[in-house]
C-alpha cells in the first residue's frame, strides 16, 4: 500500500524535546485537501523569546486540550499508513511528537517521517541557506503569516511539492536513505563553500561543539573524513 503523504508542523514552548511542550500543531492531506489545526494546553508558562516566534500566549491556550487529547484527533486525521512530512523532521518536530506521546502514555504510531530540510541539503546544495522561507522565496511562493503551524504546512507543501516534481513519496523516502558525498559546507559561517576549502581548524572546532553528533550532520562528517580533514 501507497504512504499517505501529511504535511504537519508543530510549534512549541521552546528547543528541547526532554523539557518543552508542544503548544500548537497542524497537518495537511493534499489528496482529500484537508487540513488539521490545533492548540494545545502545554501546562507550563510560555516563555517570552517562544512567544515572540509564534505569537501564541498563555491566554490562548489556558482552555485548550491536553496533548493527549489533540493526539488521538491528530493520529486519526493521519491514519496508519502516513508518511509524515515537514521541514527539519528529524531533529525537531518528529523528536518533539516522540516526547509528547511518551509523556501521555501512548504508542506513537507506525508512521514514517520525511525531512524536507534533509532533501533540500541533499538536492539544492547550490543554495546558500535551506530554511522555509529562504526556499518560499526561491520557488516564488506567496508570503503568509510565517511561524503559524497551519501556514507553515502550508507554504512548506508548496515548497515540496515543487522541489520533488512528480516523485511518489516511496521514491522520496527511497533517494533520502542513500548515502551520498557533501561537497559544500551546508551551514556555518563557511556555508556554501567547498569543504576542501573550509579550515582544518573550524572542522576541528565542529568536532568539539560536537556537531557531527547530530543525525542530519553524519554525511558530512563522512565527507570530511575522506577527504582527510577530520
Amino acid at each position: 500500500m501507497s504512504k499517505r503523504a501529511i504535511y504537519y508542523d508543530t510549534e512549541t514552548t521552546g528547543t528541547r524535546p526532554d523539557k518543552d511542550r508542544v503548544i500548537e500543531i497542524a497537518a495537511f492531506d493534499p489528496v482529500d485537501n484537508r487540513t488539521f489545526v490545533q492548540l494545545i494546553n502545554p501546562e507550563m508558562f510560555i516563555p517570552q523569546e517562544a512567544i515572540a516566534i509564534h505569537h501564541i500566549t498563555d491566554e490562548m491556550v489556558k482552555n485548550a486540550p491536553s496533548f493527549k487529547e489533540v493526539a488521538l484527533q491528530f493520529s486519526e486525521f493521519c491514519g496508519s499508513n502516513a508518511a509524515l512530512i515537514a521541514h527539519n523532521n528529524d531533529n525537531f518536530d518528529r523528536l518533539f511528537l516522540k516526547e509528547e506521546f511518551q509523556r501521555s502514555q501512548m504508542n506513537l504510531p507506525d508512521w514514517t517521517f520525511v525531512d524536507t530540510l534533509k532533501w533540500a541539503r541533499k538536492y539544492r546544495s547550490d543554495l546558500p541557506r535551506h530554511n522555509l522561507q529562504f526556499l518560499r522565496e526561491i520557488y516564488g511562493i506567496a508570503a503568509n503569516e510565517a511561524h503559524r503551524a497551519l501556514n507553515d504546512v502550508l507554504v512548506l507543501h508548496e515548497v515540496f511539492r515543487l522541489m520533488i516534481d512528480d516523485l511518489p513519496v516511496e521514491v522520496v523516502i527511497s533517494l533520502l536513505s542513500v548515502s551520498q558525498d557533501i561537497s559544500r559546507m551546508p551551514f556555518g559561517k563557511y556555508n556554501g563553500r567547498s569543504l576542501k576549502e573550509v579550515p582544518k581548524d573550524y572542522v576541528q572546532w565542529l568536532v568539539r561543539t560536537g556537531a557531527f553528533e547530530k543525525a542530519e550532520n553524519k554525511q558530512l562528517k563522512e565527507s570530511f573524513e575522506k577527504l582527510n580533514l577530520l
